[in-house]
C-alpha cells in the first residue's frame, strides 16, 4: 500500500510554512517533506513538525539562495564549488538534525562536461563517506523544467551511483521527470527500482494530482507495491485548485 508523504513546498501554501505540518497531519498524509527549510527558524520548525506526529523524509541542499533572485539549482557538479558544498552541506545536515529529516536531496547545478562529472562524484563521494549515517539522494531532472541541469539523465544518474557505490547514496525517483525523461515510468522503474531510495510523484502536463493527465499511477503504485517498496512517496505536485480540494484521487489507493 503506498504511503503518501506531502511535500509543503507544493501543498497547503494557503498556511504559513509552519503550519503546513499539521495541515497535512490533519488531511491524512503519512509523512512530509520540505524542499528548502533555510529561510525558516529550524527549531521552531522542528517543533511544528514533531507536534504533528509525522516523520519529515527529505529535505533538498541548495545554495543559501535557491528560492530568491540570481537563483541556482544547487551546484555540487560546478567545477570549483567544492568548499562552497561541503560549507552547504553541513548546513544542511544541521536542518536535517534540528527537524528530524531521513535524508539530504543533492542538487547538481548547471554545469556540463567532464570536469562535472568529476565534480559531482567527488562532492557526492565526500559526503558520502564523511556522513555516513546520512542517507543521500541524487535525482535526474528534466531540462524542459530545468534547463543546463547537469543531471538530465538516468543513465548518467546511475553512472554516479556505480562510481562512487556507496550504501547511504541512492536514486530519487520522481514519475513526473522521469515521464518527461523517458516516457515509460513504469519500465524505468523496473529497471532502476533496486537503486531507489525516495519516490515522488506529479502527472503531466501540468504537474498536477496524479490522475490528471498522462501517467499511469495506478499502475505505477502496483509496480511498487509488487516490488516491495516500502519507502515515502513524495507528493511533489501543483495543486490545480486548492490543496485540500484536489486530495481525492488518493481514494483510490
Amino acid at each position: 500500500m503506498p504511503r503518501f508523504c506531502a511535500n509543503l513546498t507544493y501543498l497547503f501554501t494557503e498556511l504559513p510554512l509552519i503550519e503546513r505540518p499539521a495541515a497535512a497531519a490533519a488531511a491524512g498524509f503519512e509523512s512530509v517533506e520540505i524542499l528548502f527549510p533555510y529561510d525558516a527558524n529550524a527549531a521552531e520548525l522542528g517543533r511544528a513538525v514533531a507536534r504533528s506526529g509525522l516523520p519529515l523524509a527529505l529535505i533538498n541542499c541548495p545554495p543559501p539562495n535557491y528560492t530568491g533572485t540570481g537563483a541556482t539549482p544547487g551546484f555540487a557538479a560546478v567545477p570549483g564549488s567544492e568548499a562552497r558544498f561541503r560549507h552547504d552541506f553541513h548546513r544542511a545536515r544541521r536542518y536535517a538534525k534540528a527537524l528530524g529529516a531521513e535524508r539530504i536531496h543533492v542538487m547538481a547545478g548547471t554545469a556540463e562536461g567532464p570536469e562535472a562529472g568529476a565534480a559531482f562524484a567527488a562532492n557526492l563521494a565526500w559526503a558520502a563517506e564523511t556522513f555516513p549515517e546520512t542517507r543521500v539522494t541524487i535525482e535526474p531532472l528534466n531540462p524542459g523544467d530545468m534547463p543546463g541541469y547537469f543531471l538530465d539523465d538516468v543513465a548518467l544518474a546511475l553512472a554516479v551511483l556505480d562510481e562512487i557505490d556507496a550504501p547511504n547514496l541512492a536514486l530519487q525517483f520522481d514519475a513526473y521527470h522521469i515521464h518527461r525523461l523517458t516516457g515509460d515510468v513504469l519500465g524505468t522503474w523496473s529497471a532502476v527500482r533496486r537503486r531507489v531510495g525516495h519516490v515522488q510523484i506529479a502527472d503531466h502536463p501540468g504537474r498536477h494530482e496524479p490522475g490528471s493527465g498522462e501517467i499511469d499511477f495506478a499502475g505505477f503504485f502496483a509496480c511498487l507495491d509488487r516490488d516491495g517498496y516500502a519507502g515515502w512517496i513524495g507528493c511533489e505536485y501543483k495543486p490545480a485548485s486548492g490543496t485540500k480540494a484536489g486530495l481525492g484521487w488518493r481514494d483510490a489507493y
